[in-house]
């Protein structure tokens, strides 16, 4: 096999520049994609973005009319050509995304195999370097190395760890717990794709919308919060709606009984409201508004013939014909709910019935004749035809507003979130520590068992199992014969930090 090195130097120099600029240029790419600065200075630019999305107003969330009063015509044009209305489906948010992801998955391809060594390859025998570089160590003075060992691995045990006798020319003991944690980087690096690939399956494939609909209507298109309109691969069909009350008459909550049709067959229907949202195929519908057309859903009244005669209870919905004797019909031909005159047109202020008006076409073997009913304010009435009407009850139409998602990341997202309440638990409450006893020359020609140990954190908790550790062994060694007879005592059990 021909090293890198020799086959550079059978090539001519300009190659081997430009062999070795690659190269060169490659590693400084993928050392800034994994390093720390680029992983911060990210997360600052995603910050200032999240922050954008969240003080400026956002579509769909908020209704056009309120962006256009809110900003200028000029400044709404710059903000949404730079997608600052929707930040967190623009193309330069998931950019962002993506580049964090990468510096993560390069951050963690760097490390990944030093703690894969110390996961899959512990080190179980310690060597004399070893020794004199642990922060936490302790020697007694021993006379047998078997009976040290014995006494060590008891107190192992009694901490609650499981000793492994090590035969390498002697035998010593290794103690581990939480190995595992040492993966907790990892974990969190893991949740946090997951979380960002969903945002991004969001920001790519996703959608947000609005329908509205009356009782009795069925729609398949949805308008987008750009103002272009997306066909669903169904139908969606309001059967009824309606607004609940406090007694003191202020709303309580919105409803709706919806229908899904596909294929002219209803496959689900359900009763939704807000925060319980109707779900199928992975689209969601959710309870957003409710109020008055401005239209009459049916309209109750009295005619009564001005010759003379019983009164007929009618009830009249727009453009239908109801029958008031053998030759005699009349519809209801125009309803505005709030009657004002602009010049000579006919207009209404708003869509409450604060004044509303009715146009009636009583239709007769001579003709047409209208009649204008004024509930409010009868004395206006103004009728042609042969019957006197009076009003009883007006049955307003109400719409329901219904905002329309489509997510497909957002397993991802869930996912994620929840990996990393596991990452979390693995981060702040596991602690891989390890434990070495190992009976060694001291240099002076005097047997010692040297006991060590070592933590991925929270030292000062570790340090003080450590001591209480030592103070076992000790007591194991005092209730043996292995105490050296003349020198007899150990040194005290403190952790002694180098």
């Amino acid at each position: 096999m021909v090293s890198s090195g020799t086959a550079l130097a059978s090539l001519p120099v300009g190659e081997v520049l430009m062999a070795l600029t690659i190269r060169d240029c490659k590693r400084s790419f993928w050392q800034t994609m994994g390093s720390i600065r680029t992983g911060i200075v990210l997360l600052i630019l995603i910050g200032i973005a999240t922050f954008a999305g969240t003080i400026i107003m956002q579509r769909p969330i908020n209704d056009a009319n309120k962006l256009h009063h809110a900003y200028s015509p000029a400044t709404l044009r710059w903000l949404d050509a730079l997608g600052l209305t929707d930040v967190f489906h623009s193309w330069w948010f998931a950019v962002l995304l993506a580049l964090l992801s990468a510096n993560i998955v390069v951050a963690s391809l760097d490390r990944w195999p030093v703690v894969w060594r110390y996961f899959s390859r512990p080190y179980r025998r310690a060597e004399p370097h070893f020794l004199a570089s642990l922060s936490m160590q302790h020697e007694f003075r021993i006379r047998d190395e078997a009976a040290g060992i014995e006494a060590a691995a008891a107190a192992f045990r009694s901490a609650g760890l499981t000793p492994q006798h090590v035969v390498k020319d002697t035998v010593s003991l290794y103690a581990e717990k939480f190995r595992f944690a040492r993966l907790a980087p990892f974990v969190v690096h893991a949740s946090l794709l997951l979380i960002f690939a969903g945002v991004m399956i969001d920001g790519v494939f996703g959608y947000r919308g609005y329908i509205s609909l009356v009782p009795g209507e069925a729609g398949g298109q949805i308008e987008m919060r750009d103002g272009t309109r997306k066909v669903l691969p169904f139908a969606l069909r309001c059967d009824s709606t309606g607004q609940e009350n406090y007694p003191d008459g202020s709303p309580k909550r919105w409803w709706s009984k919806l229908a899904v049709v596909e294929n002219n067959r209803q496959v689900r229907a359900k009763e939704i409201s807000v925060n319980d949202p109707l779900d199928y195929r992975g689209v969601r519908f959710f309870q957003a508004g409710y109020g008055p057309t401005g239209e009459l859903q049916a309209v109750k009244l009295t005619a009564t013939p001005k010759g003379g005669g019983p009164a007929q209870a009618l009830e009249l919905a727009p453009d239908k014909l109801v029958r008031l004797d053998a030759a005699t019909t009349v519809r209801l031909a125009q309803f505005i709910p709030d009657f004002a005159i602009n010049g000579n047109q006919i207009t209404t202020r708003s869509q409450q019935p604060n004044n509303p008006a009715l146009h009636l076409v009583v239709t007769t073997a001579k003709g047409d004749a209208d009649a204008w009913l004024f509930p409010r304010v009868p004395d206006f009435n103004r009728n042609g035809s042969e019957f006197d009407f009076a009003v009883t009850e007006l049955v307003p139409q109400f719409y329901t507003g219904l905002e329309v998602s489509y997510e497909p990341g957002q397993w991802g997202v869930w996912a994620g979130v929840l990996l990393m309440g596991v990452a979390l638990a693995l981060v702040f409450y596991f602690v891989h520590i390890r434990f070495w006893a190992v009976p060694v020359d001291d240099g002076r020609g005097r047997l010692v068992l040297w006991v060590g140990a070592s933590a991925s954190k929270n030292r000062d908790e570790v340090e003080e199992r450590f001591n209480r550790l030592v103070a076992t062994i000790e007591q194991n060694l005092q209730g043996s014969a292995n105490t050296p007879a003349r020198e007899g005592e150990s040194r005290a059990p403190v952790a002694m930090s180098r």
